[in-house]
């Protein structure tokens, strides 16, 4: 219905006067390049209508192995389609707007539809929207399934199959004023079920579930717009509520992951029925200044307080053959009942200088602070049922969350020549956190850290023809602490960059980039090595007059070596994995013989992803399209392509379809 109504708004809009077609843009889902939208000539009375509207319709042949993975991946189906619009519609007049600007992609329950709308009327209101549909399907067989190696059981016991609807709507009043006031909305919202999973000591339990989420975001303020000035001061407020519910139908037994006895006896889960609740709010102010206080001295500085509140309900009801490790009691029934609520006020700040002592000479000098106080209560009442009677426990408990995060930073830009700039810098990284629960009880009632981290940068530019440009940047950084295990800690990073044009029909370009970390400490002995190497070429004879042909390759490399400790027996275990790939996509596009002043147009290509590793997987996806002009305002369009996907190790999540699409572009 939302495409058929898309659809119908946009068909009247359809002019009549005829320019010259271009090809159809394809679905947004497929990684073939966008056609670009006709040029637009200056509007006049007879011309309000400048753009394009792509209708069609799409053959999916039927999915070959795993249909949850191609949903996963891809989940592009049957049907009519809004491929793709974006036209402007202009008031000669300048009535209600001067112009209306509309483009939208993938209508037709495409899992990532798009809108957006743009009205303008020059000195009186800018005002745009924009909404997004996704759908969102994640299953594959393989991940999160602790049964898959002992029982052979496919299930992903962490699944989603839900939609997610994003709405943003602005509008500015004045624009181009020097005070400028502006209104905003955004809400985010989100539905679904999946497949989650129960914990219990001794057990887990693979159970369906259903989620809820929503975000409201209200926000207004004021924009000034001075020669050497400006300044914007926002006040807002947030809404947010999240919701899951879990169960299992009374009368069948789960046996959940465990496949041991636990002091001789099954535990087992024959009925659950569990709910929680978030609600959260929050008020803030923000304010931010640039201004350039002298020709040779810009500043800059943003501040931000919020003050967010939550309240937290769960409720559980939970029958089977449960146990208490902690007093080894099995019981048959439970209730549990808790209810938290915390207050989090947020200060951030940021300040900056751009300082040109000298006509070659840049230092820029930044700052900024981030600050969270966190205070959280939470009671809870729990009875557990058993052939002995009930036995009840109640706890109230209190915690406490500060961080604090700082960073400073001095970059100095200096250009001996017209052709070659250097770069070197000093980033200095610090920071404490504490957290603590009361009254003490387990491993981790209270914890502390500190980071701590000296940053050390330099790069290189040099331009010493217009054909040729080669970049390049380093930073080693050295820690005494980080927050997380796998955080950054000791490491360097390169990245190098090239652009060569060897004529005016032939491009070429170079990248790599490497990261290297380690974090040595004791418990984490931590390793991390990433690279990628990519060469690129874009050749486009006569400017492409005839014909055009694009192409990349990439070989990246991965490697992470981490210990930890087992969560069931708290033993110490080691993480090994790798992964080296090649991704490589090609592009050709050509005019065929015209006829009537009708150029028809088909292009080719496609790309490929094959790794080794840890987990080995292949991935083809070619593609064909044609572009045949009918007349000079409409043309005929069809596109071919194929989707394939295979992993050595996991031969049943692999798949394969064909998708073919044919429609018609009415463009002006």
């Amino acid at each position: 219905m939302k495409s058929l109504l898309v659809i119908a708004v946009t068909l009247p809009l359809i002019a009549q006067q005829p320019v010259a077609p271009t090809p159809a843009a394809p679905t947004p889902a497929a990684p073939t390049p966008a056609a670009p939208a006709p040029a637009s000539a200056p509007a006049t009375s007879d011309e309000w209508f400048s753009g394009y509207i792509d209708l069609g319709y799409r053959w999916q042949t039927g999915v070959g192995g795993s249909l949850d993975t191609y949903r996963s991946f891809v989940d592009l189906g049957s049907g009519p389609k809004l491929v793709g619009a974006d036209f402007t519609i202009t008031d000669p007049k300048h009535r209600l707007f001067d112009e209306l600007g509309v483009r939208a992609f993938g209508w037709g329950d495409d899992p990532n539809e798009s809108l957006h709308i743009d009205v303008k009327k020059s000195k009186l209101y800018d005002f745009n929207a924009d909404y997004r549909d996704i759908a969102y399907f994640n299953y594959l067989p393989s991940y999160a399934d602790p049964l898959l190696s002992t029982t052979g059981v496919a299930l992903n016991e962490q699944s989603f199959d839900t939609r997610r609807h994003l709405a943003s709507f602005n509008l500015d009043l004045l624009p181009g004023n020097w005070l400028v006031p502006y209104v905003s909305y955004d809400r985010d919202s989100g539905s679904g079920t999946g497949e989650t999973t129960f914990v219990n000591d001794a057990n887990e339990f693979a159970v369906p579930n259903t989620m809820s989420d929503r975000t409201s975001l209200f926000r207004g303020g004021v924009r000034i717009e001075l020669k050497r000035f400006h300044a914007t001061l926002e006040e807002g407020g947030t809404k947010f509520r999240n919701s899951q519910d879990v169960y299992q139908t009374s009368g069948s037994t789960n046996l959940g992951n465990a496949t041991n006895t636990f002091l001789g006896q099954t535990i087992d889960l024959t009925g659950l029925a569990a709910s929680y609740g978030i609600n959260g709010s929050s008020n803030y102010t923000k304010g931010l200044f640039t201004a350039n206080a002298t020709s040779w001295l810009d500043l800059y500085g943003q501040f931000l307080f919020s003050q967010p509140s939550t309240n937290v309900y769960y409720n559980q009801l939970a029958t089977g053959n449960l146990v208490l490790e902690s007093q080894l009691l099995f019981y048959s029934s439970q209730q549990f009942v808790l209810s938290a609520a915390s207050q989090s006020p947020h200060t951030s700040g940021s300040f900056g200088a751009e300082i040109r002592p000298l006509r070659n000479v840049r230092i820029i000098q930044s700052w900024l602070t981030d600050r969270m106080h966190e205070n959280g209560n939470a009671n809870s009442n729990e009875t557990l049922g058993n052939l002995y009677g009930a036995t009840q426990m109640a706890a109230m408990l209190a915690s406490s969350l500060v961080t604090n995060y700082n960073q400073e930073e001095i970059d100095v830009f200096f250009d001996p020549t017209s052709k070659l700039m250097l770069h070197g810098g000093y980033r200095y990284v610090w920071g404490n956190a504490n957290d603590a629960v009361l009254p003490v009880a387990g491993l981790a009632s209270a914890d502390q850290g500190s980071l701590s981290r000296n940053v050390g940068i330099a790069g290189i530019t040099f331009h010493p023809s217009q054909k040729l440009l080669v970049s390049g940047n380093v930073e080693a950084a050295s820690s005494s602490g980080a927050y997380f295990r796998t955080s950054l800690y000791n490491y360097q990073k390169w990245r190098a960059q090239a652009r060569y044009q060897v004529n005016p029909s032939l491009s070429l370009a170079a990248d790599f980039a490497l990261l290297n970390n380690q974090n040595p400490l004791p418990g984490v002995k931590y390793d991390y090595l990433a690279s990628q190497e990519s060469l690129s070429l874009l050749w486009a004879p006569k400017g492409g007059k005839n014909w055009n042909f694009q192409g990349s390759y990439s070989r990246s490399t991965v490697y992470s070596d981490i210990s930890y400790l087992d969560p069931e027996f708290l033993t110490p275990e080691q993480s090994l994995y790798r992964d080296n790939a090649h991704t490589a996509s090609a592009l050709f596009t050509a005019n065929l013989p015209h006829y009537d002043g009708l150029t028809p147009t088909i292009s080719a290509g496609g790309s490929l992803f094959i790794s080794s590793g840890s987990r080995p997987t292949s991935y083809y996806q070619p593609f064909a399209k044609l572009v045949v002009p009918v007349h000079r305002n409409l043309a005929w369009f069809s596109e071919w392509s194929y989707y394939g996907y295979g992993e050595a190790f996991y031969l049943y999540e692999g798949f394969r379809t064909h998708l073919v699409m044919t429609g018609l572009r009415f463009s002006r």
